[in-house]
């Protein structure tokens, strides 16, 4: 079995996931996993498919064939997983909407060595002013040298620049 991970992007509306479903599955593949999401009237996902390697030449095809159909499909080999034992923990962060917040957080993080391994953030008015408040949770990898508290002091530093909250805690 060949490994794909598959990036999706189509105009939102019904049937474009099952379009891409019945593609993998016509072509004895297996969905694996997935992540999907509406955005600004897109459709975009990213997912991880199995395909035997006999069909794997004609899957890509097919997938690719779904332009037609205005389903744009970017497809990768799989890779492997690292094998570090690295420390799964969990980052919220909430503070009022402002340009940058995104590249200074991750621009620590990468300079620590931390990976990002899932991030999801959004914009929504708060609750007594109205004002844009942009709120981030993020699954993060640290580096086994890395401690929590290190990370907690250098993230704090920049949360106080940021004048946002920041809040981690380590997976069970």
């Amino acid at each position: 079995m060949d490994h794909l991970v598959l990036t999706v992007i189509a105009p939102d509306q019904a049937g474009q996931v099952e379009r891409i479903a019945q593609c993998i599955t016509a072509h004895q593949g297996n969905w694996l996993e997935s992540r999907m999401s509406r955005m600004a009237g897109q459709f975009a996902g990213i997912l991880r498919v199995a395909v035997p390697s006999e069909q794997y030449d004609a899957l890509v095809n097919a997938l690719q064939a779904l332009e037609s159909h205005g389903i744009r499909v970017l497809v990768a080999q799989s890779g492997t997983e690292p094998v570090a034992a690295s420390k799964p923990i969990t980052m919220e962060l909430v503070g009022n909407d402002r340009p940058g917040i995104v590249r200074d957080i991750t621009r620590l993080l990468a300079e620590l060595g931390v990976n990002v391994e899932r991030l999801s953030t959004q914009v929504q008015p708060a609750p007594m002013s109205n004002e844009p408040l942009f709120q981030a949770e993020a699954m993060l990898a640290l580096p086994p040298a890395l401690t929590l508290d290190a990370l907690q002091e250098r993230l704090e530093s920049l949360a106080d620049d940021l004048m946002v909250e920041l809040h981690l805690r380590t997976q069970a």
